[in-house]
């Protein structure tokens, strides 16, 4: 069964709902404490790539997940649109990857060529930056530099990965493609501005989508999960469902998001999601108690 798509906003492109984030190919003695090593990274791209997942978005500041991308799956270029980061300035200590995001062409220069190299690609379909805000982008000339990369032919298009408070400033400016935006049911606190970005015509990438897995999550977030108590979700999750599904399904069914990417390194969680994907949008009945009861 072909996975669901929507167009990406004003870029044309046609992007499956379910994506792939692939910060959990990060590697070793950078943070966290799952770590996959090379195998598993191996049989994780090509899995998402198999199971019909078009999009893959990463970053030059996720230790090695970019360099893996190259490895295993450059062969395979032409079957998925790649998105990933800039800003990104990081220095590899021995034990963990120290992260900083630094608003300067040299910073973001390195990265689009660093990003090149290492997936083994000519061209990076959406250049999105990691954060910033609208001031100091425009005044460091940074999207005009972005621009600049789109007419050399080395990015199809341009975005931003931001939240409040920054991400108001950014959408008021209009020069974006794409908007990266944190979404769920458990977290909603984005959603007008999702539909504002949307009215642009520019495409809309949830990240956050399936909260962490919920409730059920390997690694537990204690805030995720008062939201669901005290919501009483577990009294209107249907029948053969799990709180997982739930999540992403409902995210799936805002009609603004394009696409919501979903980092699992679990390949049964990965299989799972797929069935999510790709069993639609929950009914409107169920979006509808779910917004009553987290506003």
């Amino acid at each position: 069964m072909l996975l669901p798509t929507r167009i990406l906003g004003r870029t044309g492109l046609s992007v499956t709902q379910l994506g792939y984030g692939s910060m959990g190919l990060r590697g070793p003695q950078t943070w966290g404490v799952r770590v996959v090593d090379e195998s598993h990274a191996e049989r994780m791209l090509n899995l998402v790539l198999d199971s019909g997942i078009n999009f893959i978005d990463t970053a030059p500041d996720y230790g090695i997940s970019e360099e893996r991308i190259g490895r295993y799956i450059a062969s395979r270029r032409d079957e998925y649109i790649l998105a990933t980061k800039c800003g990104c300035d990081y220095t590899q200590h021995e034990d963990h990857l120290e992260i900083n995001h630094v608003w300067s062409k040299d910073v973001v220069e390195r990265n689009l060529h660093t990003s090149l190299d290492r997936m083994k690609t000519d061209h990076i379909d959406l250049l999105q930056f990691h954060g910033g805000d609208a001031k100091t982008l425009v005044q460091n000339g940074l999207i005009d530099q972005l621009v600049s990369f789109r007419d050399r032919g080395l990015v199809r298009f341009v975005g931003v990965s931001s939240k409040i408070p920054e991400l108001e400033g950014l959408i008021e400016l209009g020069v974006f493609d794409t908007y990266q935006i944190p979404y769920s049911c458990l977290a909603p606190e984005h959603g007008d501005l999702i539909v504002r970005a949307a009215k642009q015509g520019a495409g809309i990438i949830v990240r956050g989508g399936v909260a962490q897995g919920g409730p059920d999550a390997e690694i537990q977030r204690p805030n995720l999960n008062q939201v669901w108590e005290r919501a009483g979700l577990d009294g209107i999750l249907p029948d053969g469902m799990s709180r997982a599904e739930m999540i992403l399904r409902f995210t799936l069914s805002h009609p603004a998001i394009s696409t919501t990417i979903v980092g699992t390194c679990n390949e049964a969680h990965m299989i799972e999601n797929v069935a999510a994907a790709n069993a639609g949008p929950l009914s409107d009945k169920l979006v509808t108690e779910i917004k009553v009861r987290i506003p």
